[in-house]
Order: structure tokens, then sequence, then C-alpha cells
């Protein structure tokens, strides 16, 4: 009957560890579109809201360190369940990671609402969709326990790399055209740039879900489209002008 006790109330222990990180998730995918929103919207004001509510990631992570220690140290698990808490510490830690990328983009979107608008704000939405996409996705195959729905959202963070170069490239052409640009577009870049690390942060958790499925860490080279480390923009010349 003891032995029946502890079972169930390792059991216990682990859904509720398994519920925090659902919880977590939702958390981290409302910081993002929040803070994609004062992008979008030039609102300073949100902006410190999304700044302050980082603090919420960071004590779940925390609730999350202590249910596994204890776990690992009063019930010594092995196999499926060992593999079940060491996931649960890799996904907590790139959860808040991703807050902490959410409340940097929040801290720009206060500096871009004091500079004049620039055009390639317009293709931050878009890419703060394509994360949160990609992260709603790997959160449900972490639920449903889903490798192949896992790596579906794996395969995409080329698409978050790919919108992040061209981004780039434009806006460091509407830099060179028009040099009082400098400032706002500075600001624009440190977004993207947010946004696309957001992108590979869901990438490690899914990752951490075919681990935890599979029983092995995923071979397979990441999918990368960023060559904005490559990229060289020369200014338009004035017989170029259309």
């Amino acid at each position: 009957m003891a032995q029946k006790h502890i079972v169930k109330s390792f059991d216990e222990l682990l859904s509720n560890l398994r519920r925090t990180i659902v919880e977590m998730g939702g958390e981290a995918e409302r910081q993002i579109g929040a803070c994609i929103d004062c992008v979008r919207r030039r609102d300073a004001t949100l902006a410190g809201t999304v700044v302050e509510a980082d603090y919420r990631l960071d004590l779940m992570e925390k609730e999350i360190d202590q249910a596994a220690i204890r776990l690992l140290a009063l019930r010594q698990p092995m196999a499926t369940d060992l593999r079940e808490i060491v996931a649960a510490l890799k996904i907590a830690a790139d959860l808040e990671r991703i807050g902490d990328y959410a409340a940097n983009v929040a801290k720009r979107a206060i500096s871009l609402a004091q500079t004049p608008a620039v055009r390639p704000v317009s293709a931050i939405p878009r890419m703060g969709r394509l994360v949160q996409e990609i992260l709603s996705e790997v959160l449900d195959a972490y639920t449903r326990r889903d490798v192949g729905r896992a790596m579906g959202a794996w395969s995409r963070d080329e698409e978050v790399d790919d919108l992040y170069t061209s981004l780039f490239r434009e806006t460091l052409t509407y830099m060179m055209e028009d040099p009082r640009t400098i400032s706002p577009c500075t600001h624009l870049l440190f977004v993207a740039k947010n946004i696309e690390r957001i992108g590979d942060h869901a990438t490690n958790i899914a990752e951490t879900i075919h681990f935890l499925e599979i029983g092995e860490a995923l071979t397979a080279p990441r999918p990368k489209g960023d060559v904005s480390s490559f990229e060289v923009v020369a200014p338009r010349q004035a017989d170029d002008e259309p």
C-alpha cells in the first residue's frame, strides 16, 4: 500500500511539473504577442508592462527548477521519468530566455516610439506572428507528445531566418539612403534579432521534445537561413533609381 502511495505521489508531482511548463509556455506566448503589438502600435505604455511582466517567467522557471530537483532527489527516477524531468528543466530555461527577448523587444519599442516611423517596421508583425505560431505548435506538441508536430515546427525556423535576412538587407539600404533613419533603424535591427532568437529557442524546445519521446538527441543539422553575417549592401546609384 505504501509503495502504491509513493508511485501515486510521484505521478502527481510529475503531472504538476508538466502543467507548470504548459502555463509557462502560455505566458511566453502572451508576452511575444504583447511585445510585437507595442512595436506595431508604437505604444510605450504597453511596452513598459511587457518589461515588468518578465518576472512572471522568472518565477515559473524557479518553481520548475525546485520541483525538478525535488523529484530527482527524493525519487531517483530512471528512463522515461528521468527524461521527463530533464526535458522540463531544458524547456523552462528556453521559455525564460524567450521572455527575456520579449522584454528586450519591448525596451526597443519604447525608444522607437520616440523616433519617426520607418518603413521596414512593417515586417516586424509578420516575424512576430511566425515565431508565435512556431512556439504554439511546439507547446502543443509537448502536450500531445507529438514528435512529428514538433519536427514540423522545428523545420520552420528557416522561415524566420529568411525574414530576418530580408529585413536586415532592407533596413541597411534604408539607412544608407537616408542617414536620418539610422537611429530608429538600429533599434529595429535589434528588435528583429531578438525575435529571431525567440525562434531559435522555440526550435530548441522542439529538439527537447524529440529527446523526451525518442530517447536520443536530434542529430540532423538545424535548418538555418540567416545569412545576414555575410550580407554586403551597396547604396543605390543615381542611375539605379526607377
